[in-house]
């Protein structure tokens, strides 16, 4: 396979996808359940980024224990 024809059939694999997804963005705007998955969705986010807060403090309260022993054996 030529170099050329190998960009041809990589710019319509792009293309087929790019339309598969615009296709499914006009379908999910013109959808009546718009409201209640970007709804969803956004609970969604909300709950992981509550998750991952919970997980950043476990982390900082563990360094901080670890900082803790260090000194103690240090000192």
């Amino acid at each position: 396979m030529s170099d050329s024809s190998k960009g041809l059939s990589g710019f319509i694999i792009g293309a087929a996808i790019g339309a598969a997804a615009g296709v499914a963005v006009g379908y999910f705007l013109n959808s009546d359940k718009k409201d209640e998955y970007v709804n969803a969705l956004k609970e969604k986010a909300e709950h992981l980024k509550d998750k991952a807060s919970e997980f950043k403090d476990k982390v900082k309260h563990k360094l901080h224990k670890t900082d803790e022993v260090e000194d103690a054996i240090a000192g």
